[in-house]
């Protein structure tokens, strides 16, 4: 087993070089036509037509050698290059004849092995014209190197030539019919398989967030009531503690803040899980997208203030009003405010920037934060993934799905160290009223 593995391997390498048609058919074609040279040469020659046909065999096998090397080398150019070499080819055939008798020559019998590959290669109609070029050839060679040969001789050479090359033309037609239209239901095959994989993960993916989806929207139905009971709670204890001038009165009235700030964190969390499993259709109606832009930057205005923020605004007046869901697009904005915010620290800027691109309305979010890591990019929209400690990483995947729903894209851009852009290009949307 060992030699049988150690002599494919061997063998491998140089069986390589012949994996490609136009290879196989350089090596084919020298081989027929250096072996029939090789064979007609044991036939003895008249004592004025003798040629040193073993030398000629040689120099023959190295320019079929060269052409093997220029089809290896440049293989775009392998048509090209066979076609020249079928014409030194018949030049040289006969060159032969004359040289070697011409109607008695035997070297005419080198003109089907020729005729027949090339047919092969070129088609079967190809082939026939070649048939005729050969007839020519030999009649030519016999008138200028009597003895004459007659017409029926040339016809019979003819016919003898060009049935077999026909069939093989035809027969290499078809095989490559075939062979093409097996490539291309091979590519259907691989393309449909592709994307029956991709829809099979995608079908997976909808299922675990479809269920994940249900099991939040049950998780915050159960959770809300208990929250909204700590909150009323930790109200009323507040009020009752409230007042008290003393040390135990002052960490009592601590704790409490910090028990309605975590209530308040996780009631928000709920309602974004809530918001996320429940996404409400579009409402459209005509709207203002800078006077949206505007309202979100004024809500904001004071947290980022308190941070030591900077909010900046800057609307395109070429923005027309158009048909969009208010609502659901401030809470996409919002998202990425939020996410802004977060990302800047104390001294930083946020802008907030609306223009109009063609028939599109982009709204743009920039912050001058750290920027975004590749690493971070790549499952940047993705469902319940965060770098936030508190965060539901569900943020940016809410506002894709309001972008996708009023038909827009979502993208972004990011600069280490300088910050990162969302921007949001939404289609200018205008409803036709009855």
């Amino acid at each position: 087993m060992a030699v049988t593995a150690s002599t494919r391997t061997r063998w491998a390498a140089p069986l390589r070089v012949f994996e490609r048609d136009e290879r196989l058919f350089a090596v084919l074609l020298a081989f027929v036509m250096v072996g029939g040279l090789a064979a007609l040469g044991l036939v003895p020659l008249r004592p004025r037509h003798r040629v040193d046909v073993y030398a000629l065999v040689i120099w023959f096998a190295l320019y079929k050698a060269g052409i093997l090397a220029l089809v290896t080398v440049n293989p775009g150019a392998t048509r090209r290059i066979f076609t020249a070499a079928l014409c030194v080819d018949l030049m040289l055939v006969f060159l032969l004849l004359y040289l070697t008798g011409g109607g008695d020559s035997p070297f005419v019998n080198l003109f089907f092995p020729l005729v027949a590959v090339n047919a092969y290669y070129f088609g079967r109609w190809v082939g026939l014209l070649l048939t005729v070029v050969a007839g020519m050839l030999y009649w030519t060679a016999a008138y200028l190197a009597p003895p004459d040969v007659a017409w029926t001789a040339v016809a019979i050479v003819m016919g003898q030539l060009g049935l077999p090359a026909f069939a093989l033309g035809h027969v290499a037609d078809r095989e490559r019919r075939a062979r093409a239209e097996v490539e291309r239901l091979n590519a259907e095959v691989t393309g449909t398989l592709t994307r029956l994989q991709a829809a099979q993960e995608e079908l997976v993916e909808a299922e675990r967030m479809a269920t994940v989806g249900r099991l939040s929207l049950k998780v915050a139905h159960e959770v809300r009531n208990p929250i909204a009971a700590i909150e009323l709670n930790a109200e009323l204890l507040g009020d009752m503690v409230q007042g008290r001038v003393s040390e135990d009165g002052t960490e009592a009235t601590a704790l409490v803040t910090a028990i309605r700030d975590q209530v308040a964190a996780l009631d928000a969390l709920t309602e974004e899980y809530l918001a996320f499993a429940r996404f409400p259709r579009p409402q459209f109606e005509e709207d203002s997208v800078n006077d949206m832009v505007t309202s979100v930057a004024e809500f904001v205005r004071p947290l980022a203030a308190r941070q030591g923020i900077t909010v900046k605004v800057a609307t395109d007046a070429t923005v027309p009003p158009m048909e969009f869901d208010r609502t659901l697009l401030r809470q996409a904005v919002l998202n990425l405010v939020k996410n802004g915010i977060e990302a800047v620290s104390q001294g930083g800027t946020l802008t907030l920037t609306t223009s109009r691109v063609d028939e599109t309305v982009e709204i743009a979010v920039s912050d001058s934060g750290a920027g975004i890591s590749p690493e971070v990019g790549r499952r940047l929209f993705e469902q319940f993934f965060t770098t936030k400690p508190q965060g539901t990483g569900l943020g940016l995947a809410i506002s894709r799905q309001i972008v996708e729903e009023h038909g827009g894209k979502i993208r972004w851009s990011s600069i280490p160290g300088v910050g990162a852009t969302f921007t949001m290009a939404l289609p200018i949307r205008k409803l036709e009223h009855a």
